[in-house]
C-alpha cells in the first residue's frame, strides 16, 4: 500500500512522515504543500491512500475530496485537521478516517493499522464508514443487519451494536450495495443475507425475521413485488 501527504504546513508533513515510516509498512510516494499539484499527481499516478489537510489555499481538502470521488479508482482519504467542525462533512465524502492535530501517536498508529488490514479494493467494495461518537467506524457490509429511520436520523443495527447517523434513510440507502440491501419500507432497509423468516401479513404484505434478532421488519405493499422477485418467491 502506498500514500501521499497533502498539507500546506511543512512541519506537519514531516511529523506525519515520521509516524508512517516508523509505525507502518505504507510507502510514502510523495508529499505536497500545494493541493493543485497533488491533484494533478493522482490523476497520473496510482495512489492507495491520501493523508489530506482540510484548510489549504487554492483548493481546500473538502473540495479536493469531491474531485477524488469522480475518479474511476478512488484512493482512501484520511483527513488531518486542527478542526473537528468538518467531521460530518468528511463522512459524507466517505472518508476512511479523520485525525485531529496535534497528532496523538496512539491515534495515528490505530489508523495506520486499520489501513494495513484493508486493501483499497476491499474497502471500496465491502465496507462503509460511519461517523459515531467523535470518530469514524469502518463496518463490513455483512455486519449490518438492518437500518431504521427515526425522524431525521438513521439507526444502523449490527448483531450487537447500534449506530446513529444524522442523515435521511434515502440518502444512506444510496451508499449501500443494492445487491445486498433492500429498502422494504419507507422506514426500513434490510440486509437480504440476514433474513431467516418471511411471514405473510395482512393486505398481502410480509414481516421479516432476521437471524438472531427479535426485530420484525415490515415489507410495504409498494415494495412487495420487487421483494418477491429478489427473494424468488
Amino acid at each position: 500500500m502506498n500514500c501521499i501527504i497533502v498539507d500546506d504546513e511543512f512541519p506537519a508533513i514531516k511529523e506525519l512522515e515520521y509516524f508512517i515510516k516508523n509505525f507502518s509498512t505504507i510507502k510514502i510516494e510523495n508529499t505536497f504543500e500545494n493541493s493543485i499539484e497533488a491533484l494533478e499527481y493522482i490523476q497520473e499516478k496510482s495512489v492507495d491512500v491520501i493523508f489530506l489537510d482540510i484548510h489549504m489555499p487554492k483548493l481546500d481538502g473538502m473540495s479536493f475530496s469531491r474531485v477524488i470521488k469522480t475518479l474511476k479508482i478512488k484512493p482512501l482519504i484520511v483527513f488531518i485537521s486542527a478542526y473537528s467542525d468538518y467531521a460530518v462533512e468528511a463522512f459524507e465524502v466517505c472518508a476512511f478516517d479523520y485525525i485531529l492535530k496535534p497528532y496523538s501517536q496512539n491515534r495515528i498508529v490505530e489508523t495506520l493499522s486499520k489501513l494495513e488490514q484493508t486493501s483499497t479494493s476491499s474497502c471500496l467494495q465491502n465496507t462503509i464508514t460511519l461517523w459515531q461518537n467523535e470518530k469514524f467506524i469502518v463496518l463490513d457490509y455483512n455486519q449490518i443487519y438492518f437500518c431504521k429511520a427515526n425522524k431525521h436520523e438513521v439507526h444502523v443495527y449490527t448483531k450487537t451494536d447500534e449506530y446513529i447517523l444524522h442523515t435521511c434513510l434515502t440518502d444512506f440507502y444510496l451508499k449501500l450495495p443494492h445487491d445486498k440491501f433492500f429498502k422494504t419500507h419507507r422506514s426500513y432497509i434490510v440486509n437480504l443475507d440476514k433474513i431467516s423468516e418471511i411471514i405473510p401479513w395482512f393486505n398481502n404484505t410480509y414481516v421479516l425475521k432476521l437471524k438472531g434478532l427479535n426485530e420484525e421488519i415490515p415489507v410495504s405493499r409498494q415494495n412487495i413485488s420487487q421483494f418477491k422477485t429478489l427473494m424468488r418467491i
